[in-house]
């Protein structure tokens, strides 16, 4: 089974919460780095988180569908 297509830029929001840090480790275990600072807002009592991820060039293009990277002029 190949891989689905992962996007280069993700940002992760939610409730400042443990399920908020499983998603961003998770995302960063698939090999996304963190781009730049948390950003936090109050909404009434909800503290809401926000992190931007990227993944880094090459697993970004490794990651592309075959018909994709032909159409890019990369190798399969």
């Amino acid at each position: 089974m190949t891989e689905p297509y992962r996007l280069r830029y993700r940002l992760i929001t939610g409730p400042d919460d443990a399920e908020f840090c499983r998603r961003v480790s998770e995302a960063l275990d698939e090999g996304y780095q963190l781009h730049g600072s948390p950003t936090l807002t109050v909404i009434g009592s909800t503290v809401i988180a926000g992190q931007a991820l990227v993944l880094p060039p090459r697993a970004f293009t490794d990651a592309m569908p075959p018909e994709m990277r032909r159409m890019m002029g990369l190798p399969d």
